[in-house]
C-alpha cells in the first residue's frame, strides 16, 4: 500500500492510468492532487483532488511531471523558483527529456527520477524503465518503483543512455506488435477468413503467446522451437519470415528508434 501524498502536473491518459493503479493498491484519492490546464482531465474521473495552485502540488511527497515534453523546460524552471525547504521527489514521465537536463532546470539538489512508461499502462500491463538522478535516495527509488509497479512492471537502468534503448524497445514496442497484428489480419482475410474472424483469432493468438511466454521460464527462442514441428506449417512460415530478413528489420527498427530518442533529447535540451 502506498502511504504518501502524490501530485500530478498534467492529468491526461497516462496520469489517469497511474492514478487508477495507485487507487487499486490502496492509496486514497484524498492523497492525490492533480493540476491540469483543463478542469476535468481524464485523471479527474478517479475522484482525486483538483487544484490550480502549485503550492498544493509542491507540498506532496512526490510530484509526477506528466506534461508534454516541449512544455517541460519552462515548467521546470518555474518550479525551481517556487521550491521551499521541503522539496518533493520529482518523477518525470515526459518522453525525450533527459534527467541531466531536467536536473539543470530544477536544481542539482532536487531529487529526480526519470521514467519511460508505455501505453499498456492504461490497462495495468505497462513496462517502464527508471533512471535515478544524482539526488535521489534509496527511499525515493522505492517510492517511484512502487508507483510504476501499480500499473505493470518496472526495471532500473544504470546509465541514462540506456533509456534510449528502453524507449526503442518497450516505449515504442506496442506499435510494433500492433503492426504485426495488422498485417496478420490482412493476410488472413486474403486467405478467406472474415474480417471479424481474422481480428479475433489474431488478438487471441497474440495474447495467448504472450501469456505462455510470461508463464514459462524458457527463452523466446526455445518456446518458438517447441511449437515448430520439422517439415510442418509453422516451419514453412518461419522460413519465409527469416528469409525476408525479419531479424535484420527489427534490429534496424530498434536502432532507428533509439537514435531518434537521443536526437529528440538533444533538441529538447536546447529549448
Amino acid at each position: 500500500m502506498i502511504e504518501k501524498r502524490i501530485g500530478f502536473i498534467g492529468g491526461g491518459n497516462m496520469a489517469a492510468s497511474l492514478i487508477g493503479g495507485m487507487l487499486k493498491n490502496g492509496l486514497s484519492p484524498d492523497n492525490i492532487v492533480v493540476m491540469d490546464i483543463v478542469d476535468t482531465p481524464p485523471a479527474a474521473q478517479h475522484g482525486v483532488k483538483m487544484s490550480h495552485n502549485r503550492a498544493d502540488l509542491l507540498a506532496c511527497d512526490a510530484v509526477v511531471l506528466a506534461v508534454k515534453p516541449q512544455t517541460l523546460p519552462t515548467l521546470a524552471r518555474e518550479l525551481a523558483t517556487e521550491l521551499s525547504d521541503n522539496v518533493p521527489l520529482f518523477i518525470s514521465i515526459a518522453a525525450g527529456i533527459r534527467a541531466a537536463d531536467l536536473q539543470n532546470w530544477l536544481g542539482q539538489s532536487v531529487p529526480l527520477i526519470r521514467v519511460m512508461p508505455n501505453t499498456p499502462a492504461l490497462v495495468q500491463s505497462g513496462a517502464a524503465g527508471l533512471y535515478a538522478g544524482v539526488a535521489a535516495s534509496a527511499e525515493h527509488k522505492i517510492l517511484a518503483e512502487t508507483l510504476m509497479n501499480a500499473v505493470g512492471i518496472s526495471t532500473w537502468v544504470e546509465t541514462e543512455a540506456q533509456m534510449d534503448a528502453l524507449t526503442a524497445l518497450s516505449g515504442s514496442g506496442p506499435a510494433y506488435f500492433f503492426l504485426v497484428m495488422e498485417v496478420m489480419e490482412k493476410a488472413a482475410i486474403d486467405l478467406g477468413l472474415s474480417a471479424e474472424q481474422a481480428k479475433q483469432l489474431t488478438l487471441e493468438t497474440a495474447y495467448g503467446a504472450a501469456k505462455m511466454a510470461r508463464a514459462s521460464s524458457e527463452s523466446s527462442a526455445t518456446l518458438r522451437q517447441q511449437v515448430t514441428s520439422k517439415g510442418g506449417t509453422t516451419e514453412q512460415a518461419l522460413n519465409v519470415l527469416q528469409a525476408e530478413g525479419i531479424e535484420t528489420m527489427f534490429a534496424q527498427a530498434l536502432q532507428a528508434a533509439s537514435a531518434r530518442s537521443a536526437e529528440l533529447a538533444e533538441l529538447l535540451a536546447a529549448e
